[in-house]
């Protein structure tokens, strides 16, 4: 046998545990794991800002289903990645989360980077451990797998001290734990399905609504979801972005996107928290019966009441309900008590989406958008970024396959854009319209250089309404006569700064706008480029998104 050091030992366990992709930033602490996992043959992309790497992991993960690891270096590399952590925590994403540290002979010495991430990692992770021995190094990566990977869930870290990583060890001297990570998704208690069941078949007006706790509860059984819908002429509500497009093309069935559980009389409710983004369900009848459906416990019954709670994965839970209800009534015949089904199309869009005005109507921006998305690429990928922004865009956005639109989780984390586009693109190689505020696109923009470095076609969109926007929307509401009397309070930015120079130094397209009729010719003229490119939409500070609007109207109202 021969000796191997920590970093080959990091190399050779994820690469057994099936890990294809890791997104990292080289480090000193961190270098041997580096090498350990391309000579495991594990490709590496590497970022210039480790939380960018957490986001690029997230996108990487929905939309390939397989996990990805995250390598940073001790001390502020680790730091720099919490936010990220918290994001892939609120919408149930696993990933492996590996950092350096200091050497466990330097510990509180003072010596460079001498710091207690484990500390802060414990506080933003589902589960966090530090090794202390480097033949342990395959065995707290098996437990870091299983814990990432259980009935709900997350991101996890495990720290490596860099002089663990740089011992050598007889390789015949490493235990290594055979793969203990289980697919099995569990399914629901029979009784309490067949009380579900019974609700849903003798509903008039019943409706699914779907959030990210359901992604990795659906397994193989995305059909039977879809099938339950047809079957009952259900629809499909989704409250976030993972369980986009796995249930067919919404553009074929707009059932397939239609939240209706404000007129329902039984709502189906699959991996939801019922936090703000579903108002606590309060849109809910008080007489409609509720089914939740999760595979995490304490979510079933937070903030709102459970008819019927059942334990148990999104999928198997919808093929039991499938089975069951059909034994106990025909299909339903006609149309869905919500109305037509019909084909979804961009000409179906709120008249916001294609207001004429100059400044742009941020709607209209993001209008242009999806009817480029509809018309030219539908096999792109979309990356949703920014407050207003990502409120408009997301209200235009339609799902032709699984994993192709990525955005924000119940964080409202902004920022997120270019990681997003990098780790969509990892995953299967498809082009990315990536649609951002100008806030949002300073977070990380430098990211662009290590998407022309990897050669990824992306058109970056920015609503570039030169602020803040969604604060500064809402401050004229808070406090008009101050924002009359002394302006807006640190929500301005530079009126259009020239964004779309950037691209220049790699030759990439980029071009600014201020007619709504050129929008959709220079995103064209952007996605002929092929390199990442830039376009840079002038538009006003003034309309309010869905999401923005009834706040003002409340405030207004006293």
């Amino acid at each position: 046998m021969s000796n191997l050091d920590g970093g080959a030992l990091v190399g050779n366990a994820l690469a057994r545990e099936g890990v294809e992709r890791a997104f990292a930033l080289c480090g000193g602490h961190i270098m041997p794991a580096l090498y350990g996992m391309r000579a495991a043959g594990i490709e590496i992309i590497d970022m210039r800002h480790e939380c960018s790497a957490l986001y690029a992991a997230i996108a990487y993960t929905r939309a390939s289903g397989k996990i990805a690891a995250v390598l940073t270096t001790a001390g502020p590399g680790v730091g720099n990645t919490a936010a990220g952590m918290m994001e892939a925590a609120s919408m149930n994403i696993p990933v492996i989360h590996i950092g350096g540290a200091v050497a466990l002979t330097k510990r509180d010495t003072g010596d460079l980077q001498d710091m207690s991430t484990l500390t802060l990692m414990e506080s933003v992770s589902r589960w966090a451990r530090k090794v202390t021995s480097v033949e342990r190094i395959p065995e707290y990566l098996s437990m870091a797998f299983r814990h990432a990977t259980d009935s709900s869930p997350g991101p996890v870290y495990l720290e490596i001290p860099t002089d663990l990583l740089f011992a050598k060890v007889d390789e015949a001297s490493v235990h290594l734990p055979p793969r203990g990570t289980s697919n099995a998704i569990p399914a629901g208690d029979p009784a309490l399905v067949e009380e579900a069941a019974e609700l849903l078949a003798k509903a008039e007006r019943p409706a699914m609504i779907f959030d990210d706790g359901a992604r990795w509860g659906i397994g193989n059984d995305a059909a039977s979801v879809a099938e339950l819908s047809d079957f009952l002429k259900m629809p499909v509500g989704i409250a976030g972005y993972g369980c986009r497009g796995l249930f067919g093309d919404e553009s074929e069935n707009r059932l397939l996107k239609t939240n209706a559980i404000f007129g329902a009389d039984v709502v189906l409710a699959m991996g939801c928290r019922f936090d703000f983004r579903l108002a606590s369900g309060r849109p809910i009848p008080k007489e409609a019966k509720v089914i939740q459906v999760h595979t995490d416990k304490p979510q079933i019954g937070f903030n709102l009441r459970a008819d019927v709670g059942v334990v148990g994965g999104a999928g198997p839970v919808a093929r039991q309900l499938l089975e069951s209800v059909k034994g106990k009534r025909a299909a339903k015949a006609g149309d869905p008590w919500t109305g037509l089904v019909q084909k979804a199309t961009t000409a179906d869009l709120p008249a916001a989406y294609k207001d004429g005005k100059t400044p742009i109507h941020p709607g209209r921006c993001a209008g242009e958008v999806a009817k480029f998305l509809e018309e030219e690429a539908r096999d792109w990928s979309l990356v949703i970024d920014g407050g207003e922004a990502s409120v408009w865009m997301g209200g235009a956005s339609t799902a032709y396959r699984p994993g192709q639109l990525h955005a924000t989780g119940s964080n409202g984390t902004i920022g997120t854009g270019p990681g997003l586009t990098i780790g969509a693109w990892s995953a299967n190689r498809k082009p990315v319209l990536w649609y951002t505020g100008d806030g949002s696109f300073g977070f990380y923009s430098m990211e662009m250089e290590t998407m022309a470095r990897l050669g990824i076609p992306v058109v970056c969109v920015i609503s570039n309404d030169s602020s803040w926007g969604m604060i500064s929307l809402v401050e004229q509401y808070i406090r008009p006569q101050e924002i009359e009397e002394r302006g807006t309070c640190n929500t301005d930015l530079h009126p259009m700064r020239a964004y779309e120079k950037m691209v220049q130094m790699w030759d990439g397209h980029g071009e600014q706008v201020t007619d709504p009729e050129e929008i959709l010719p220079a995103i064209k003229r952007a996605a002929a480029n092929g390199m990442p490119s830039i376009v840079n939409v002038q538009v006003d500070n003034e309309s309010l998104s869905p999401f923005i609007a009834p706040y003002a109207e409340m405030v207004k109202g006293g």
